[in-house]
């Protein structure tokens, strides 16, 4: 093995993700700090269907990609945001965004696949809103049957009601600048400690797959059996653990001996899921609701691709 290459897959993961983690505990501290919990929980509908499917248009508003994500998704949920909600925005944020979006239609350009780059863009951000919906649905199954023994202690700690009145809002007149800054710093600064152990664990895990995945040829095997090219390509993006905003680049830039569907369970599934995101999650959900929210994206994801590729070629035949 060529430990070279090792630890610059390793550092480049780092590099990567860091400034998106960065950017993640600062808008954490802010919400913390200056956004009200009756100014969330006000614009959130009472039925749960519906504030699941806005929670998955979050990402709108809160543009992250799933290095930084979790962070702000635990802020939300401290705040008074329904579990539900805070999960499907969670997965759903890092691919509908506009940066991601940019990134991915501009990847395919040149790289096509299903006609063209915004269809791709499309197939990407349709199947992740139905996958991040349909996951927070269970979740909220979940929720009520099981309540906040799905959370972690830490962070149920201090946790608000979704309908309890706003602590703060008699002190934020009160405080001073630097009393607001210092109380951003401190949060930023904790979730960023949090975060980070957990982001290095991962990336050393990603770099040692991604190594040994690299030595091994099976694209010949790939062409005749597309559920296997599905299952490889979504555990690629389990490993690699590359940033929502890149890894559309990555995927155009396979071989095209792997299938279209294959490459868009690579660009579904690896905003929702993969090494770092599974230590992230463990410092916010108990095993339960992790296995829960596991299970349901990776079996979506293979069952919606699959089915996309056997419609794709019905229809180019």
């Amino acid at each position: 093995m060529d430990y070279e290459s090792l630890i610059l897959i390793f550092t480049a993961i780092i590099y990567e993700a860091l400034p998106f983690i960065v950017l993640g505990v600062v808008l954490a501290g802010l919400l913390e700090e200056f956004v009200p919990q009756q100014a969330i929980t006000k614009i959130i509908p009472r039925n749960h269907v519906l504030a699941i499917a806005l929670g998955g248009l979050l990402g709108i508003v809160f543009p992250m990609c799933e290095c930084g994500i979790i962070v702000v998704m635990k802020r939300l949920l401290r705040k008074g945001l329904p579990l539900s909600v805070c999960v499907c925005y969670m997965l759903s944020g890092p691919i509908i965004n506009v940066v991601v979006i940019s990134s991915t239609y501009v990847a395919f350009t040149n790289n096509s696949i299903y006609g063209s780059a915004l269809n791709v863009v499309l197939l990407r951000c349709g199947l992740g809103y139905l996958v991040a919906v349909v996951t927070a649905v269970v979740v909220e199954w979940q929720y009520r049957k099981h309540g906040t023994k799905l959370l972690h202690p830490s962070l149920t700690r201090g946790l608000r009601a979704p309908d309890a009145a706003d602590e703060d809002n008699g002190d934020q007149g009160k405080r001073s600048w630097m009393q607001r800054l210092n109380n951003i710093t401190e949060t930023a600064l904790h979730d960023f400690v949090d975060i980070m152990c957990f982001l290095i664990i991962g990336a050393a895990l990603a770099a040692l797959g991604r190594a040994v995945l690299r030595e091994a040829n099976m694209e010949t095997l790939l062409e005749q059996t597309p559920a296997v090219a599905i299952l490889l390509m979504m555990g690629f993006a389990i490993l690699f653990c590359l940033c929502s905003e890149a890894d559309a680049f990555v995927a155009a830039n396979f071989s095209m001996a792997w299938p279209p569907a294959s490459k868009i369970a690579f660009l579904v599934l690896g905003p929702m899921l993969d090494l770092k995101l599974y230590l992230m999650y463990t410092r916010v959900f108990r095993t339960r609701l992790i296995l829960t929210i596991v299970t349901s994206v990776v079996v979506q994801t293979f069952v919606y691709c699959l089915i996309l590729h056997y419609v794709g070629k019905l229809i180019t035949y």
